[in-house]
């Protein structure tokens, strides 16, 4: 009886662990897809710039709760937001991060589409 028991044991096994690699294949394929269509969705260099910075434009607006990219509205909102996350009262090191790497995206569209603006005059 134990040799049955551990060849159910070890099929059971064998089972759950192919249906966990089944999953996590669709997961990774799923994530591919979406980075992708995020990717085809922005502007090259908008596209280029999520993947330096590690942050997508639509996350940096979310973090920095901004709908346009308005920089003083922008600068406004990081200001706060740098401000309250600080660690020296109460804040977190790993928000006030976030907050920066938003900044730093959003910055970054800001000056792509000043650079698009600037070739549109020249023509």
């Amino acid at each position: 009886q134990a040799k049955y028991l551990a060849q159910i044991i070890l099929v059971g096994a064998q089972v759950v662990g192919r249906a966990f690699m089944r999953a996590l294949r669709q997961e990774f394929a799923a994530s591919r897809a979406a980075a992708d269509a995020r990717g085809r969705s922005e502007r090259p260099q908008s596209a280029a710039a999520s993947r330096i910075i590690g942050i997508s434009l639509q996350e940096a607006q979310q973090i920095l709760n901004v709908s346009t990219l308005n920089p003083e509205e922008i600068q406004k909102n990081y200001d706060h937001l740098f401000k309250v996350n600080d660690k020296s009262v109460g804040g977190s090191f790993y928000l006030q991060s976030k907050v920066v790497r938003a900044k730093e995206r959003l910055d970054e569209e800001l000056r792509i589409q000043a650079k698009d603006e600037e070739r549109k005059a020249e023509t």
